[in-house]
C-alpha cells in the first residue's frame, strides 16, 4: 500500500512540475521585439496618418509636379495618399499609397529616407522649418564651395544661403536658392555633386539653427577669382577667409 502511495504521490509531483514548466516555457514565449533595423524602416515609411516635416515636403514635391492640390500642412491625409499613388502608377511604381524607400528615390528624397532609417539626422533636428533632405542639400552647397575655408567660413556661406531662402528677391527654398541659375559656381561645375563631410553637415546644422558669421548677407565672392564688376560694387560687411560678404 505505502508503494502505491508513493507511487501517486511521485506521479502528482511529476505532472505539477511539467505543469509549471509548461506555464514557464509559455511565458517564455512571448511575441519578440522588432529588430531595431526594422523599426527604423519603419520610422522613414510616410503612410496615411503621418505627420511631420517629411510629408510636407512630400506634398510639396507633388504639388509642384501637379499630383496634389492641396494644402502642405505636414497632414498625410487622404488627399494626399491619392496623390501618392498617381505619382506612383506614373513612375512605375507598386500603387500602394506609401512612401517607402522606392517612392522616396523616385521623389528625389533619398537623403531624407537614409537619415530618418539610420537616425543620425533627423528631420525635426535644427530649424522645424526645414527637412533632412535641405539640410543635405545646403551641407553639399558648403562643402563644394567652401571646404578649404575655417569652420566659421563654411558657416557663412551657409547662412548666405539661408539669407537668401528668407530674401523676398531670392526663391524660397534651400534647392531653388542653390539651383538658381548662375547663383553659384559649384554648381555649374558639379562640384555640388561631391559627398559632404561632417564639419559640412555641422555648419549646415549651425546655419539653419541661425547662426550668421555675416550678419545677414545675400552675397559672398572670392576677389582672387571673381570677374563680376557688378559684385565689386556690393557693400562689404566682412572678410572671413577668402571670401569677401556683402550685401
Amino acid at each position: 500500500m505505502k508503494k502505491v502511495l508513493l507511487a501517486a504521490a511521485l506521479s502528482v509531483a511529476i505532472a505539477a512540475a511539467a505543469a509549471g514548466g509548461a506555464v514557464f516555457t509559455s511565458a517564455r514565449r512571448s511575441l519578440p521585439e522588432a529588430p531595431a533595423t526594422e523599426c527604423a524602416v519603419e520610422a522613414a515609411v510616410l503612410r496615411q496618418g503621418s505627420r511631420g516635416n517629411e510629408v510636407k515636403e512630400v506634398q510639396r514635391r507633388l504639388k509642384n509636379w501637379g499630383y496634389y492640390s492641396g494644402s502642405v500642412d505636414g497632414i498625410f491625409g487622404a488627399a494626399t495618399k491619392k496623390a501618392v499613388i498617381a505619382f506612383q502608377k506614373k513612375n512605375g511604381l507598386t500603387p500602394d499609397g506609401v512612401v517607402g524607400k522606392a517612392t522616396y528615390a523616385a521623389l528625389g528624397m533619398n537623403a531624407s529616407y537614409n537619415a530618418l532609417q539610420g537616425g543620425s539626422v533627423s528631420s525635426n533636428q535644427g530649424s522645424s522649418n526645414y527637412t533632412s533632405s535641405d539640410l543635405y542639400l545646403l551641407a553639399k552647397a558648403i562643402y563644394a564651395e567652401g571646404r578649404g575655408e575655417s569652420y566659421t567660413g563654411q558657416v557663412a556661406i551657409g547662412a548666405v544661403i539661408m539669407n537668401r531662402v528668407k530674401s523676398p528677391s531670392f526663391p524660397n527654398t534651400v534647392s531653388g536658392v542653390i539651383y538658381q541659375k548662375g547663383a553659384f559656381t559649384a554648381v555649374t561645375d558639379g562640384q555640388i555633386n561631391l559627398e559632404p563631410n561632417q564639419t559640412a553637415y555641422n555648419a549646415a546644422r549651425d546655419a539653419m539653427n541661425g547662426w550668421d558669421p555675416t550678419y545677414g548677407c545675400l552675397y559672398y565672392y572670392n576677389p582672387a577669382v571673381a570677374t563680376s564688376s557688378w559684385i565689386f560694387n556690393r557693400k562689404t560687411v566682412t572678410v572671413i577667409g577668402k571670401h569677401v560678404f556683402a550685401i
